[in-house]
């Protein structure tokens, strides 16, 4: 059974397969490479469907290695169904908080343009990557879906009936996150989340009303200090977690 210091790797083949699986080339280089494993040693693999297996290395080539597929050790199991809807912000400090958010248990990274946002450009690619890496570490079974950016008008056309909403208003109005969450029924606690995190400077008057006008929308303020995007985010998961999540 893989220990928690074991290679672990997510996989989009599904498992336990044929038996023996290729890894590709990345993964090959970081197996063989960067932590210098030797055939016969045992890591874990998981496609968030399928639970998690050990296996076996098989073969260590010089571009690629392969890996024999023996015992399930983890049945799967899912993370809530948490959203984060967040403004783009500076590539080291998204990069953070696609990392942060995968550990924390969101099942959802949804990037959203808003007025005041000042990045014009989302590499998901690079999100799902940083996202696939924290899974891997974690020891989650899961890999966040991670979409395309969206207009926040757009968002709010769309939405989802029965996801509710968790507004972090910056302008602190609303009641402590822990409090009002554990106001809720538990039709309500059971329901599909979303949290939404603004720009670096907030909302503007026009989209915290639109927010707020939604019939799903629960306001909350996350204290007394006024925070970073990404600090803000990893505030308010951690709230939601403790308070209707699955910790």
């Amino acid at each position: 059974m893989a220990k928690k210091n074991d290679i672990r790797l997510f996989v989009e083949a599904p498992l336990p397969g044929q038996g023996l699986l290729v890894l590709d080339q990345e993964q090959s280089h970081y197996v063989a490479n960067v932590m210098r494993a030797k055939a016969g040693k045992t890591i874990a693999l998981f496609n968030g469907r399928d639970g998690e297996w050990a296996a076996d290395i098989s073969e260590i080539k010089k571009r690629t290695v392969i890996v024999r597929i023996t015992d399930k050790t983890k049945d799967q199991a899912a993370e809530p169904d948490l959203m984060l809807a967040f403004a783009p912000i500076k590539k080291a400090r998204i990069d953070f908080m696609a990392q942060k958010a995968t550990e924390l248990g969101v099942a959802h990274l949804l990037p959203m343009y808003t007025r005041r946002t000042n990045v014009d450009r989302v590499k998901t690619d690079r999100l799902r990557a940083n996202a696939i890496e924290a899974a891997e570490q974690c020891e989650r079974l899961t890999v966040p879906i991670v979409s395309e950016p969206i207009k926040l008008e757009k968002l709010l056309a769309d939405w989802q009936t029965d996801r509710m909403i968790m507004f972090c208003d910056e302008d602190l109005s609303g009641e402590t996150a822990h409090a009002a969450l554990a106001k809720l029924s538990a039709d309500e606690r059971a329901r599909p989340w979303a949290i939404l995190i603004g720009p670096e400077g907030g909302f503007v008057p026009e989209e915290r009303a639109a927010i707020r006008a939604m019939d799903q929308t629960i306001v909350v303020s996350l204290g007394p200090r006024v925070l970073r995007a990404d600090t803000a985010a990893m505030a308010a998961i951690s709230l939601w977690q403790s308070a209707i999540g699955d910790w």
